[in-house]
């Protein structure tokens, strides 16, 4: 006796070197979180970007870096994630003397093809606000400790 499935069950197509997330055996779901921290460690990869984030943002950032050693991978980041698709602002300081634009197109080739390449999601924009130039120099120096 074979049992026939009366409702059908919608097969989303998988693009060409991504994965199905929605299927008849069940759903995957990936936080903001992990879209985040992909799309941040992406962008930093990118030749010309000194560091991605906002003023107030940054200053946490030093803050907390120094304090746990560890920089985050989201500081600068904001994504929308739905089932199939997600969207991606980057707030981002550029180094002095490198062109915005091929930066830019460099961050949204490198960002888009690693979202979609680990998360299966679709891609749909790549929103980059540049908030600063970084100038050679401008960083304090280190101080040296005065204890040893």
């Amino acid at each position: 006796m074979s049992t026939q499935r009366n409702e059908t069950v919608p097969r989303p197509r998988s693009r060409e070197g991504g994965t199905t997330l929605l299927t008849d055996r069940g759903r995957t779901t990936i936080a903001d979180t992990v879209v985040a921290k992909i799309a941040g460690m992406a962008a930093r990869e990118v030749t010309g970007v000194h560091a991605l984030g906002k003023g107030v943002t940054r200053a946490l950032g030093a803050v907390r870096e120094r304090i746990a050693g560890a920089t985050s991978p989201t500081t600068g980041v904001t994504v929308e994630v739905g089932e199939r698709q997600a969207a991606v602002d980057l707030d981002v300081i550029v180094e002095y003397g490198v062109s915005i634009p091929d930066v830019a197109a460099g961050i949204r080739r490198n960002v888009v093809s690693a979202v979609e390449n680990m998360c299966g999601l679709e891609v749909t924009e790549v929103d980059i606000a540049v908030e600063d130039l970084h100038l050679p120099g401008e960083e304090p120096e280190p101080q040296e400790s005065r204890v040893q």
